[in-house]
């Protein structure tokens, strides 16, 4: 046998776990991704159960895999970035395949910073609103916050106040 026989010989016997391996971290290069994420692609690649559990343990270990950490970036990312609410983010969260018990610690709910999440979102378009009608100027706003998440109930708080500050 030569040596470029021998080369791809042992590249095949090494190659499964491997590529997975390569093929996780190349997933991992283009965001974080919950543990659940990362075995349904994963799997859809076509690895073995074995193979997946054998990266998944190893990416664990050296801490690249944390649905912990990829939690909080996201509660972080959605709620005080993107000023989506409480409720939106657990929704996301949850699709992402982060554990029930890890969102339930993250995301304690609190009217209050929904509310003042509510808050700077409508300073933030109201200054692009300021045309409009009042009415229309409403309308948008609680169209804009139901679609971030709130509830009927925070929306009608938040709109109150903002009314009695224009009038």
């Amino acid at each position: 046998m030569n040596l470029n026989q021998y080369q791809k010989k042992s590249q095949k016997s090494e190659s499964s776990e491997d590529r997975a391996r390569k093929y996780a971290l190349k997933l991992l290069s283009y965001r974080g991704r919950s543990v659940k994420e990362l075995q349904e692609r994963l799997r859809i690649k076509g690895f073995s159960d074995h193979e997946i559990s054998s990266v998944i343990n190893y990416l664990q270990h050296i801490n690249l895999i944390n649905d912990r950490l990829l939690a909080e970036e996201l509660r972080t990312k959605l709620i005080k970035a993107k000023l989506l609410s409480q409720k939106s983010a657990k929704k996301i969260m949850n699709m992402r395949g982060i554990p029930k018990e890890i969102i339930d610690n993250i995301l304690t709910f609190d009217e209050t910073e929904d509310r003042e999440n509510a808050k700077k979102l409508i300073q933030k378009k109201v200054i692009s609103l300021k045309n409009y009608p009042v009415e229309k100027i409403k309308k948008k706003l609680h169209d804009l916050l139901l679609r971030k998440g709130y509830s009927y109930e925070t929306i009608n708080v938040v709109l109150k106040e903002i009314n009695l500050k224009e009038e």
